[in-house]
C-alpha cells in the first residue's frame, strides 16, 4: 500500500527480491497541473508495469479495504506513505499485520511530511524506520532503524530521493528479520513525539530578519513545494539553491547583495545566505547570476518592502 515516488522503490525492493505481491493499494487517480489532466499515483504505474494488480478505493471505513484482504488473503501487509487511516480491523487482519516504513527516525517525526520538517528544523540526521502498525498515527511498535547525515544544503527533495532507497532496503531487512524471528518490537516514547504536518503555501514566505541559519533551512525544507519566496518590485521571487556566506557580515536583514555566484541575502543575525537559482512572477526559473544580468537589483535593496 502507497502512494508517491518515495513507495515506488519499496515496492521494486519486494519484487525484486522474489516476494510475491499479490496486489497494489494506492490513492485514487487525481487531475494534475492547469489542464487537471487525470494522473495516476507512481506506485499504480510501477504495479502496472509489474502485472500487478491495482486497487484504488476511495476510503477504506466502508468495508472496502476488508473486501480487498478477504480477496487477496495476503500474509503481511506493508504500507509506505499510503496517505489514508487504515481500520483497526484491517490492520489486524493478516498473520503479521501491517508493516510501515515511515520517513523519519521515529518517535521525533510523525505525521505527512517528517522528511521536510528534519530540514527545516535543521536536524542534523534524518532517517527511515520500520514500524509495526496500530490504530494510532505512527504510534506503533518500531522494528528496524537507519540514519544518514543530512548535508549542508540538501534540500528536502533531495533528502525524499536518498532516503527512499534506504526505505527500500530497511522493509527488506525488517520482513527477512521477522520470518527468522530475530526481532524485538520496541514500543515508542510518545513524550519524544512532535507532529510533522502537511506542508502549505502560508509556509512560503521568508521572514530576513531570523537568522541565517534558520532562513536556509526554509528554503531547503521547502524545496520542492511549495517553495519559499520572498518580494521583489511587488512581485514574488521563488529561491532556490541556498548557502550560508562564510565572508559576508553586517547587512541589513533583507538587504541584498549581488555576488558572481548568486544572490546574497542578509539576515537577521546580520549573517547572509547565498541563493544560486531564483523564479521571479511569470517566469521560468533560472540561475540567479543570469537572472541578475537581466534584472539587476541594486545592492542595498531590501527585500519584501
Amino acid at each position: 500500500m502507497g502512494t508517491p515516488d518515495f513507495a515506488v522503490e519499496p515496492l521494486k525492493a519486494l519484487v525484486n527480491n522474489g516476494y510475491d505481491v499479490c496486489g497494489v493499494v494506492t490513492q485514487p487517480d487525481k487531475p494534475v497541473g492547469r489542464k487537471a489532466i487525470l494522473t495516476p499515483p507512481p506506485v499504480k504505474v510501477q504495479a502496472e508495469n509489474f502485472g500487478i494488480k491495482v486497487y484504488q478505493p476511495q476510503t477504506l471505513k466502508n468495508g472496502e479495504g476488508m473486501e480487498i484482504l478477504r480477496e487477496l488473503n495476503p500474509n503481511i501487509v506493508v504500507v509506505v506513505a499510503y496517505g489514508k487511516i487504515l481500520p483497526k480491523d484491517f490492520l489486524e487482519y493478516t498473520k503479521f499485520g501491517c508493516i510501515n516504513i515511515h520517513g523519519s527516525i521515529l518517535p521525533k517525526y510523525r505525521g505527512a511530511a517528517p522528511i521536510q520538517r528534519c530540514v527545516l528544523d535543521g536536524e542534523e540526521y534524518a532517517g527511515v524506520t520500520s514500524m509495526q502498525m496500530d490504530v494510532g498515527l505512527d504510534t506503533g511498535d518500531m522494528l528496524l532503524v537507519d540514519k544518514t547525515k543530512i548535508g549542508e544544503n540538501e534540500t528536502a527533495g533531495e533528502l525524499f530521493e536518498r532516503l527512499a532507497p534506504m526505505g527500500a532496503e530497511l522493509l527488506i531487512k525488517t520482513l527477512v528479520a521477522l520470518e527468522n524471528g530475530e526481532i524485538i518490537p520496541q514500543k515508542q516514547n510518545d513524550a519524544e513525539s512532535t507532529y510533522a504536518s502537511m506542508l502549505d503555501k502560508t509556509m512560503s514566505p521568508v521572514d530576513f530578519s531570523k537568522s541565517a541559519q534558520e532562513v536556509h533551512n526554509q528554503i531547503r525544507g521547502l524545496d520542492p513545494w511549495p517553495v519559499a519566496l520572498t518580494y521583489l518590485e511587488g512581485k514574488t521571487l521563488k529561491l532556490f539553491g541556498s548557502s550560508i556566506s562564510k565572508e559576508l557580515n553586517g547587512g541589513k536583514a533583507g538587504e541584498t547583495k549581488a555576488l558572481k555566484n548568486g544572490l546574497a541575502i542578509f539576515c537577521g543575525d546580520g549573517k547572509a545566505i547565498v541563493v544560486s537559482e531564483v523564479q521571479f512572477e511569470g517566469k521560468k526559473r533560472m540561475n540567479a547570476a543570469d537572472f541578475l544580468r537581466g534584472h539587476p537589483i541594486p545592492d542595498g535593496t531590501i527585500l519584501n518592502n
